[in-house]
């Protein structure tokens, strides 16, 4: 039995309408996570004169996970966004098959298709 997703992965071609809802879900995810940043530094700095100490730790490794992630995500979006730029978005980078669009209108920032997402966690 061959599985959908991976048949999905290699039977459809990005339309230009395709390419700019995806453009503008990764923009909008772009603007949350730059406001995401500049609320946690800002928390940083208000919450760093007026916490206890204990809770301050505490607060301060979770602004530091979230930051770090916010971080990433950002980047992935940025990297996305370049992509589409560079008329490379939509390819897998590792077997270069197209990415199905039911993928990257989950995860827009998507670099692998499915098949090789998977097969790249299943190496994790």
């Amino acid at each position: 039995m061959v599985n959908q997703q991976t048949t999905d992965d290699h039977d459809r071609n990005l339309s230009a309408e395709d390419l700019a809802a995806l453009r503008e879900n990764l923009h909008e995810q772009r603007l949350f996570r730059q406001e995401q940043l500049e609320q946690l530094s800002a928390s940083a700095t208000t919450r760093a004169a007026t916490s206890a100490e204990r809770r301050a730790a505490s607060q301060t490794e979770v602004r530091v996970t979230l930051t770090a992630t916010a971080r990433m995500v950002l980047a992935e979006v940025e990297a996305a966004l370049a992509r589409m730029d560079q008329d490379t978005y939509g390819t897998c980078r590792l077997c270069r098959g197209p990415v199905a669009l039911a993928r990257l209108m989950i995860v827009p920032q998507a670099r692998h298709c499915a098949h090789c997402q998977q097969a790249l966690e299943a190496g994790r």
